[in-house]
């Protein structure tokens, strides 16, 4: 019976766009043996504003045999090792980084994931951003604006994302990878989507009427979510009770001086009603603002992005495009019902913060190769669960981490962020863990149970950003039981010049190195005529 065991030979991937020629690529790269077609309508554009990545995507592209970025040039991409989260604490407070990579303790310097919460109890004038500065040597680039692919404690290879044009790397996919591995490309629309008895998608039926029938279907259809959301009537669940923002307005914008304003991170500003992106390009700035439409209307949220920009000294607003987006936050109950696996956008989508748009693509892929491998071609019920359970468990974890930079914030200046702290946080969870526990009753007991950060998956750097962390001066005195506290801060000095002697020599060995623009010219645009004649012109 076909709800209980098939043997997968032939894959539809319905849409395009990155989602869809990522899903193309890894499964003709993986499962070389399977008869693969892409469907995509010639009438219906991506998303398209996709620009920033997260770490795991190096792991996919050294996957794809692809972590060479064979394709940066052709996508207008820059390197990332961070981001930078500016006034999400509170209105005026400045900015705080969250580096890629691991976080750099013991070793010689006998140094743990809650030394830097010594110093900043002794020298409480110590802000925020320091934090990373101690803990990850790439940041003394980051602040110097420099690359090196041999920096101490630093791994180029996995300790990065990347910043591209997503509608250039799927293209660059398609005709790269895909198109070459025998992916067959199929340009029209899906007019019908025929069902069996059960309830299986038997068939698509094409614009010009033709019939096109596959094992499984793969739903790369954005919010629209054709397969997954229209035709089996999954349900959705909602995540505005814990992310507040539900649109978008993006921009395009050109450099004024690109040697020098070209980065390695991606910023992100809160504002009054949501926050900025700003992600540097090869040839430009890409910029929106995410924002809720509870707070604002749209054309007020496009006056507060244009205002934002002009007080960046980005005035020329009427030489800019910008694209109004809304989002379908939430995720589908399962991503994978019947014959119809759901990838990316259709499957669900968290909001633009912490760059997870392609995260879930390629997880999503990894998690269904994890589960297939050795028992491929063939496909159980109980392989469909596993997937399910994998997709939705990464995917509601994710979610949680960007709630908590909202949930974590203290800003109070408008009826946005007001509303933000007023929401009851341990009871507006609509995902509870395995057991039931709700996230934050969880989140709590670590941080003040444990008393102690075993996490440097984002979490510390958020935590410190927002000062909000379990190792106050108090507790360490209570859990060190050094009575005397003249000792107690002898200790603590120590500790304290351990962090600033080892960030002084990170900042030391970063001075001299390519900078950033020359780096990824020198490495990735050799021979960019745009770029010499730019340079040319400052």
């Amino acid at each position: 019976m076909k709800n209980l065991y098939n043997k997968l030979s032939n894959i539809v991937i319905v849409g395009g766009g990155s989602a869809g020629w990522m899903t193309a690529t890894h499964l003709s790269n993986q499962h070389p043996q399977l008869k693969i077609t892409l469907v995509e309508s010639p009438n219906h554009p991506t998303v398209g504003v996709g620009e920033s990545t997260i770490g795991g995507i190096s792991n996919w592209l050294e996957l794809q045999g692809l972590n060479d970025l064979p394709f940066l040039s052709e996508t207008d991409g820059t390197l990332k090792l961070s981001i930078r989260f500016e006034d999400f604490y509170r209105k005026g407070a400045g900015g705080f980084h969250y580096p890629f990579g691991k976080i750099v303790v013991g070793g010689q310097d006998n140094l743990n994931n809650n030394s830097w919460f010594s110093k900043q109890n002794l020298h409480p004038n110590t802000p925020v951003s320091d934090f990373a500065d101690c803990y990850y040597s790439q940041m003394a680039m980051v602040n110097t604006n420099t690359i090196s692919e041999t920096f101490p404690n630093f791994n180029y290879k996995r300790d990065k994302a990347l910043h591209f044009d997503a509608t250039k790397f799927g293209e660059w996919l398609k005709n790269n990878v895909c198109i070459p591995n025998g992916v067959k490309h199929v340009l029209k629309e899906v007019k019908h989507v025929i069902q069996d008895k059960d309830g299986y998608i038997d068939h698509l039926i094409l614009d010009d009427k033709e019939k096109i029938k596959a094992d499984l279907f793969i739903d790369c259809t954005g919010f629209k979510s054709l397969l997954l959301g229209e035709t089996l009537k999954e349900p959705f669940i909602d995540f505005s009770p814990i992310l507040p923002n539900n649109k978008a307005w993006a921009t395009k914008i050109p450099y004024k001086n690109k040697e020098k304003e070209i980065c390695s991170y991606t910023n992100c500003t809160a504002i009054d009603n949501g926050w900025v992106w700003k992600i540097p390009l090869w040839s430009r700035w890409g910029a929106g603002y995410v924002y809720s439409d509870k707070y604002v209307s749209d054309e007020d949220a496009l006056d507060e992005f244009k205002k934002y920009l002009s007080s960046k000294g980005h005035t020329d607003h009427d030489n800019y495009e910008f694209k109004k987006i809304a989002m379908r936050v939430g995720r589908h109950k399962r991503v994978w019902v019947k014959n119809v696996l759901a990838i990316g956008l259709s499957a669900g989508f968290i909001e633009p913060l912490e760059s997870n748009g392609l995260y879930s693509v390629h997880e999503f892929l990894n998690c269904f190769s994890s589960q297939m491998e050795a028992r491929f071609p063939y496909v159980t019920s109980v392989d469909r669960e596993n997937v399910n359970y994998g997709c939705c468990n990464l995917f509601d974890a994710f979610t949680k981490f960007v709630t908590l930079h909202y949930a974590l914030s203290a800003r109070d200046d408008t009826e946005y962020w007001r509303d933000i702290q007023r929401r009851d946080w341990m009871n507006v969870d609509p995902l509870p863990d395995d057991n039931g526990t709700n996230y934050w009753k969880s989140l709590w007991k670590q941080y003040w149970v444990s008393g102690f950060w075993v996490n440097d998956a984002g979490l510390n750097c958020i935590g410190a950003g927002m000062h909000w962390h379990p190792w106050g001066l108090t507790r360490q005195k209570i859990g060190s039981g050094i009575g005397d506290s003249n000792f107690y801060k002898e200790e603590m000095e120590q500790v304290t010049k351990r962090l600033n002697t080892r960030k002084k020599i990170w900042d030391f060995q970063a001075q001299g190195l390519s900078s950033t623009h020359d780096f990824l010219k020198d490495k990735f645009y050799i021979g960019d005529k745009n770029d010499s004649l730019l340079s040319k012109a400052l």
